[in-house]
């Protein structure tokens, strides 16, 4: 098949490469029929990935396109054949003739329409038996696609579909970074924070033609790309728990600073107190590596930002954040000096232990919060101190 002129191509059919000789073939001659049957002016891409069994030459062989990505990786395979493809649109898949690549209209249909990016779904298109490993089928993908929904709300139902098609110059505008297999998610998650958009079409799964197990390492991967969607939603990985812990113990402490209660006939009292403040200094940690990891990571472009976020932080300096950090040190300070002040009034003889923990704790607490908040505030400060060259910020609605 004739490579078109770069200027004359509407689809690259996009297939990254590691020692795929034995399926290679068959998956370049179903996509270049389809590209026949439908008269779309495309071509293939083999993106390889220093593949050894020859993988290179049975592409060229075969008219396809092949391009050396300079680093391993599936991502990065990914990348590099994103930016060496020709055509105005992608669509990928692996080459492991698992996916249906003569069936490519409806994600040409869609992207002509002006969706930026067109999942597949292989739950409403069919898996055929033994294609996806049952923990995979019932597990894995389910639970990251619904994680994935909650996070996000792309509005598609098999988050790591494999098979998508997307508009070439969208998706290089959104800078993905990761190299590895959590580039599915993050094309997904990205697209979703910029809110493109997003649609999604049946296709067919079936058991792949290799004689060798897949690339793909089920738990260690799975974990990779759940560890990539909650470090791309830190609202869920540190605000939510952080403000149930916090308000639970703050809470706790409040209310047993006058006295120990009874609810169902369990009492609660100064034990109960010294706990419900460690999960209320827990919950604080937490907010505040929120507001650290959210400071960092929109300044080196890794998170987007809203216009909400960029008011909250032209209001926000370091010197706020330390006059509130002393304000709650000097509070537990004052606290704890009236706690000597009644020892000194028992002529520093012997308390009672429940009334003196009932004192010391809150002013212990509010010292800890103090000094993590003044702590906090001088890194904020070094995060946000105006730099010569800085990246650009990409900005969404909140």
């Amino acid at each position: 098949m004739t490579t078109p002129a770069p200027t004359d191509v509407e689809l690259t059919i996009l297939m990254p490469c590691l020692n795929e000789a034995e399926t290679l073939e068959v998956c370049i001659r179903k996509a270049q029929g389809f590209l026949q049957r439908s008269g779309i002016r495309g071509e293939v891409l083999i993106s390889d990935n220093g593949s050894t069994d020859g993988s290179q030459a049975i592409a060229e062989g075969l008219g396809a396109r092949v391009s050396h990505a300079p680093r391993r990786g599936y991502g990065a395979a990914l990348i590099n054949g994103i930016e060496q493809a020709r055509g105005t649109y992608v669509i990928m898949a692996d080459a492991d003739d698992s996916y249906d690549f003569e069936n490519l209209e409806p994600f040409v249909d869609r992207l002509r329409a002006g969706a930026d990016l067109v999942m597949g779904n292989r739950f409403r298109g069919g898996i055929a038996p033994g294609a996806m490993p049952p923990l995979h089928k019932y597990l894995g993908n389910p639970v990251l696609s619904f994680i994935g929904e909650l996070f996000f709300r792309p509005g598609i139902r098999d988050f790591h579909c494999g098979l998508r098609g997307f508009n070439r110059a969208r998706i290089r505008t959104l800078d993905l970074q990761t190299t590895g297999m959590e580039f599915a998610s993050e094309m997904v998650v990205r697209a979703s924070l910029a809110r493109y958009r997003i649609e999604e079409v049946p296709t067919t799964l079936k058991k792949d033609g290799r004689s060798r197990p897949p690339h793909l390492r089920s738990w260690h991967d799975g974990w990779r790309h759940l560890r990539f969607l909650l470090l791309f939603a830190p609202r869920w990985l540190f605000v939510y728990p952080g403000l149930v812990a916090f308000f639970l113990g703050a809470i706790a402490v409040g209310v047993l600073s006058f006295g120990g209660i009874n609810v169902g006939g369990v009492g609660f009292d100064v034990t109960t107190m010294v706990y419900a403040s460690a999960l209320c200094v827990i919950g604080f940690q937490s907010l505040l590596f929120f507001w650290l990891t959210k400071l960092y990571a929109t300044q080196e472009g890794f998170l987007p930002t809203s216009e909400r976020y960029r008011r909250i932080v032209a209001k926000w300096s370091a010197e706020r954040g330390l006059l509130i950090g002393v304000g709650l040190f000097v509070l537990g300070v004052v606290i704890g000096i009236v706690q000597v002040i009644l020892w000194g009034s028992l002529d520093f003889g012997q308390q009672n232990a429940a009334q003196a923990v009932r004192i010391a704790v809150p002013s212990a607490l509010l010292i800890i919060l103090g000094f993590q908040t003044v702590m906090m505030s001088f890194f904020s400060g070094v995060l946000t101190t105006p730099r010569r060259e800085q990246r650009p910020e990409a900005v969404i609605e909140s």
